[in-house]
């Protein structure tokens, strides 16, 4: 099961949280009872994702760790208000307090993407909530200018509103120009962050928000951040992802205790395309540095 559990985030935006596994002891209050299933983990997803993309991951996760997920400010069931600050500070902010409020800490991060950048982040700023770190398929170099004005043609290019959740998977999954092959999983992810309206069926986020969000981190390079993570980190890439091997290589090599794993016939969403190989590339990892 999941459940939800609202904290507040920086500046006041209400975040909410998803545990999953075992409900709570009987009367017991869920930011107090943190150990009754081992050691805290923090699932953080990419741009545009939401919490509910980690559920299969938290799931095979709480059997022996208290895994929560968090919906990131504009995205999920999160608060997405209109003049709210999607600076990298704001995410990172955002994230600690998560632990705080939870008695996650000290934790171990697992980011995607975006999410990733968050949890090295963070892992820099507060050493004392972090005691592991997975990045998956996230990029330390700057992306440029270009790829901004890439991402927001893209999102011109959406056909609002879809007729039906097929429609959602198929365009996804087979017709969206960014797709080189036919993705059912791809598909499956979007239509996970699609909501219905009266006209049809929207994302859960705004894409404003999202470009907003973007533009915090494409510009900028951030392996000075990288190296100041002192906890053991484990970079995780799709052999077909976005993240390539020489630069994942040269991420584990800035890492002061870098490892390094990749996943076959994975993209850029390699807990969605592989799942089972992305879980047994990240378990050993959890095990050594959890003590489970």
């Amino acid at each position: 099961m999941a459940r939800r559990i609202d904290v507040t985030g920086a500046d006041g935006v209400r975040l909410a949280a998803w545990e999953f596994g075992d409900p709570p002891k009987d009367g017991a209050d869920p930011a107090e009872d943190s150990t009754r299933n081992g050691p805290g983990v923090l699932l953080l997803h990419g741009l545009m994702g939401r919490a509910s993309h980690w559920a299969s991951t938290a799931r095979r996760l709480s059997a022996r760790y208290r895994a929560v997920a968090l919906d990131q400010r504009g995205h999920g069931r999160s608060d997405k208000p209109s003049q709210a600050s999607f600076t990298r500070d704001a995410y990172v902010d955002d994230a600690e307090a998560a632990l705080d409020q939870l008695g996650l800490g000290p934790t171990v991060l697992i980011g995607h993407a975006m999410g990733a950048l968050t949890a090295w982040q963070l892992a820099a700023k507060r050493p004392d909530l972090v005691r592991g770190l997975i990045i998956c398929d996230m990029r330390a170099s700057a992306l440029g200018a270009a790829s901004q004005r890439e991402w927001a043609e893209w999102f011109k290019a959406w056909p609002l509103p879809f007729a039906t959740l097929a429609d959602v998977r198929k365009w996804f999954g087979e017709d969206d120009p960014w797709v080189e092959r036919p993705n059912p999983a791809r598909g499956e992810f979007y239509a996970e962050v699609m909501a219905e309206s009266p006209d049809g069926w929207r994302p859960v986020f705004d894409p404003d928000q999202m470009l907003r969000s973007r533009e915090t981190w494409v510009f900028d390079a951030h392996w000075e951040e990288l190296a100041q993570v002192r906890c053991p980190a484990l970079v995780v890439r799709g052999l077909d992802g976005e993240l390539g091997r020489a630069e994942a290589q040269e991420m584990v090599r800035v890492l002061p205790h870098g490892q390094y794993a990749e996943v076959p016939d994975a993209g850029h969403l390699v807990h969605y395309d592989q799942p089972e190989a992305w879980l047994t590339a990240i378990e050993p990892f959890l095990d050594s540095v959890s003590g489970t």
